[in-house]
């Protein structure tokens, strides 16, 4: 069992920056994948980013590749995703979700892969 914590949400404005924070519980962490999803108002749930059980691969969504960042530390049992040049279709409700991973490269873009989840955080960009 993994349960997992958002924080970090908040309102910004366009070009800005938040920093979110998911902090897992558990002493597995580190055979997790970890991914983040958000969904937007009248919205199906995206994938936004992923990770790997090491931190060693990641993969992002286009529509954040290089304004987005995912990192992981595994002795703190969080991942955390930085987020800079927000734009208002940014703005959503953010998931982050957990997949059992056999292998340290594995990661997941599909919701399907991801057992546990977070509440969600809001993320909220003013134009």
């Amino acid at each position: 069992q993994v349960q997992l914590v958002e924080s970090g949400g908040g309102l910004v404005q366009a070009g800005g920056s938040l920093r979110l924070s998911c902090a897992a519980s558990g002493r597995t962490f580190s055979s997790y994948a970890m991914g983040w999803f958000r969904q937007a108002p009248g919205k199906e749930r995206e994938f936004v980013v992923a990770i790997s059980r090491t931190g060693g691969n990641t993969y992002y969504a286009d529509s954040v590749k290089g304004r987005f960042t995912i990192s992981r530390d595994n002795a703190k049992n969080t991942v955390y995703l930085q987020m800079n040049s927000l734009k208002p279709e940014d703005a959503a409700v953010y998931f982050c979700a957990a997949g059992l991973a056999s292998y340290g490269t594995t990661l997941y873009a599909s919701r399907d892969k991801y057992r546990y989840w977070g509440q969600g955080t809001q993320v909220t960009v003013s134009s």
